[in-house]
């Protein structure tokens, strides 16, 4: 089976859209499908750590006058050049999407070239015209792709098909009670971290009242400002920092408490019961954040512009001084995940059931 995935990455929409395709097509390689991906060449994109995993990247070219869209270019030009590689490709069995600039516009533009269109979503925010609809978020509307993607459509919607690495679901075998007291710290804030949340954390983190703690800092090798953050951790003795790593998951098993960005990663940190203090970095993230917080799963310490040190500082403390509050977010977040159905969308993915959009 020919799967080709349409997605891109850079310093401004960050990386987790890429990271988790890559998750995607790791698992449908070993259903032996053949693989390739079709990505902007944007800055601080992705490109060469996707080539490093063994996939094939066709690359469209990069527009210095794009204009300010996901796309960065006008979606009849990016479907015109996604086609051209799509025609000139063996046949493709599965086109899969995962692209806040691309809707039923563009794909309809496509359809003509592949058998199969999945789209991952969760804004909800346009239409479509695929077989299958992903969307691994839970929201507070039902059925909110109901009006938007055709009527046979399979809409493959909630936490239970969030998309996650296979070491997460090996951690969680090995996942032992929390008990709400925080001797570890985790700090990721997404491959980019564009509004540099992660020096902003670590400046409150290096109050002498937290120098027993262990932390962790995680970032992505497209972060502007690794280098910087590695000096830093690096005068900080009780700081470990790793960048671009494969092992998140035990990571988050080892840790107490986490502080994080509102994206993919929040499902990451529920799926294994990691509680944490949330600060919303992009407007996608705002829904997602907002009902984890609601549910007693994370407590969001509001959006990047409106949280200071200070407020990063205090929400550390009342966790410290509340050990019950604490493991009460670690039980609400595992509740929050439901039943793994990962699988169901490999087999969906792959399975010939459900026809042409």
């Amino acid at each position: 089976m020919n799967i080709i995935f349409r997605v891109d990455s850079s310093y401004e929409m960050g990386t987790g859209h890429v990271m988790r395709c890559l998750t995607l097509a790791d698992e449908l390689t070993k259903e032996r499908a053949k693989v390739s991906f079709i990505c902007r060449d944007l800055p601080g994109n992705l490109t060469n750590y996707i080539t490093d995993r063994g996939y094939p990247v066709f690359l469209l070219p990069f527009h210095i006058k794009g204009d300010s869209s996901w796309l960065q270019v006008d979606f009849q030009t990016d479907a015109m050049e996604t086609a051209q590689i799509l025609m000139e490709s063996p046949p493709v069995d599965c086109l899969i999407i995962d692209h806040y600039g691309i809707d039923q516009r563009w794909e309809k533009l496509i359809e003509k070239n592949v058998t199969k269109i999945v789209v991952i979503d969760d804004l909800a925010d346009r239409p479509h015209q695929c077989s299958i609809l992903l969307d691994p978020n839970c929201s507070y509307t039902e059925d909110r792709y109901q009006d938007l993607v055709p009527k046979g459509c399979v809409k493959l919607v909630g936490t239970r098909y969030a998309i996650l690495r296979p070491e997460f679901r090996t951690v969680k075998k090995q996942l032992a009670d929390r008990d709400g007291r925080i001797n570890r710290i985790l700090v990721f804030f997404g491959g980019t971290d564009p509004t540099n949340e992660t020096l902003k954390t670590l400046q409150a983190l290096s109050d002498f009242h937290f120098s027993s703690l262990h932390i962790d800092v995680v970032v992505g090798e497209m972060n502007k400002n690794k280098d910087v953050i590695q000096q830093i951790c690096n005068h900080m003795p009780n700081v470990i920092f790793h960048c671009q790593i494969d092992y998140m998951a035990e990571l988050m098993r080892k840790a107490d408490f986490s502080i994080g960005a509102g994206g993919s990663s929040t499902w990451e940190r529920c799926y294994l019961g990691l509680p944490s203090l949330s600060i919303i970095t992009a407007d996608n993230q705002r829904e997602i954040t907002k009902l984890v917080h609601d549910q007693g799963a994370a407590c969001c310490l509001g959006v990047s512009a409106d949280v200071t040190t200070k407020r990063i500082e205090d929400g550390i403390n009342s966790m410290l001084a509340n050990p019950s509050l604490v493991k009460k977010m670690s039980l609400k977040a595992l509740q929050l995940m439901g039943e793994d159905k990962f699988n169901d969308v490999i087999a969906m993915i792959m399975g010939g059931d459900n026809g042409r959009h």
